[in-house]
């Protein structure tokens, strides 16, 4: 696995990628977590939280990239891999923001619909 490092310059390169207009009111930026928290439904140690969209009152609008979470889940890839999972998951982060700025809540929907069906898993 790389560097917690290496992420954040793969990260920044990743974040370079994006139109500047999808940055207006992210004013926390994106942040490196070392942490890998478990979503509040894993039922097996294995449902890592991998990025999050976050609001808050003191710090604004920002998102959390977990290292932690990245260097367990997908440690065994090699580093061009390794860069698509990241490159997916801040897209994610991206368009929780895009909608929530646009008043849209379609993937928030996807996301709760994603959780359901691991809980309904877990129950067969």
């Amino acid at each position: 696995m790389i560097s917690i490092d290496r992420f954040s310059e793969i990260l920044e390169v990743l974040a370079e990628e994006l139109p500047t207009d999808f940055y207006e009111q992210l004013n926390g930026g994106i942040v490196v977590d070392p942490r890998r928290p478990l979503h509040p439904a894993d039922a097996h140690g294995d449902l890592y939280i991998m990025g999050e969209y976050r609001i808050d009152p003191a710090m604004g609008k920002y998102i959390v990239m977990y290292y932690g979470s990245f260097h367990r889940v997908f440690g065994h890839l090699e580093e061009a891999a390794l860069t698509e999972e990241m490159r997916r998951v801040l897209r994610h982060e991206f368009r929780h923001h895009m909608e929530g700025r646009a008043g849209v809540r379609d993937l928030e929907a996807w996301d709760e619909a994603q959780i359901a069906a691991y809980r309904a898993r877990q129950t067969e």
